[in-house]
C-alpha cells in the first residue's frame, strides 16, 4: 500500500456497486467485461467509483427495479452519480472522470461476429459520459485482459494492475 493511503478507509466494490466518498478513501474493485468508472472533483474533495456489469438499464422496468438492482447498469450508474456531483455542487467541466475494463474475458466460438459484452460496456459509458457532458481524462479499455485499480479519492490518483 503506497504512504499516501495508509490510514484512508478503504472500500471494496463488487460488480453491480457504486460509492461516493466525501472524505479521502480508498476505493478498489477488479473489472473483466464489467466497466468502472470514477469522478473526482478536486475543489470538493469528493470521489466516486461505479461498477457496471450490463451496458443498459431496460426502460420498461421503471420503478419496479430497486435502486441497488439499476446500479448494474453502465448508463443508470453513470448518471446517478453525475446527478449527486450536480447536487453536491461539482461543475461538470471540472469533474475527473477515467474509465476502466470492458475486457472481452469470456472465450466465445465466433469472436468478432457480434460486439461482446464488455465492448458493449465500454462504449455505453464512453457514450452516457459524453451526452452527459464528461470529457475522459484517461482510459484503459477492451483487451482480453482483467484490471484491478484502486482509487485514492483524495488525491484523484488511480492505480491500475492489468491481470493475466
Amino acid at each position: 500500500m503506497p504512504e499516501a493511503e495508509r490510514g484512508l478507509p478503504q472500500v471494496y466494490l463488487k460488480p453491480g456497486e457504486m460509492f461516493l466518498a466525501r472524505e479521502p478513501t480508498v476505493i478498489r474493485t477488479i473489472l473483466g467485461s464489467c466497466v468502472g468508472v470514477t469522478f473526482w472533483c478536486a475543489r470538493l474533495g469528493i470521489g466516486a467509483l461505479c461498477h457496471g456489469m450490463l451496458p443498459r438499464c431496460p426502460q420498461q422496468a421503471g420503478g419496479e427495479m430497486s435502486l441497488a438492482f439499476r446500479y448494474r447498469y453502465v448508463d443508470f450508474c453513470i448518471q446517478e452519480i453525475a446527478r449527486q456531483f450536480d447536487q453536491l455542487g461539482a461543475l461538470r467541466s471540472e469533474v475527473q472522470v477515467k474509465v476502466f475494463g470492458g475486457a472481452d474475458v469470456l472465450l466465445t466460438e465466433n469472436p468478432g461476429t457480434r460486439p461482446t459484452v464488455g465492448r458493449l460496456n465500454y462504449e455505453t459509458a464512453i457514450e452516457v459520459l459524453r451526452d452527459e457532458g464528461y470529457n475522459v481524462l484517461a482510459s484503459s479499455l477492451g483487451d482480453t485482459f482483467g484490471r484491478k485499480i484502486r482509487f485514492n479519492t483524495g488525491s484523484g490518483d488511480v492505480l491500475l494492475h492489468r491481470l493475466a
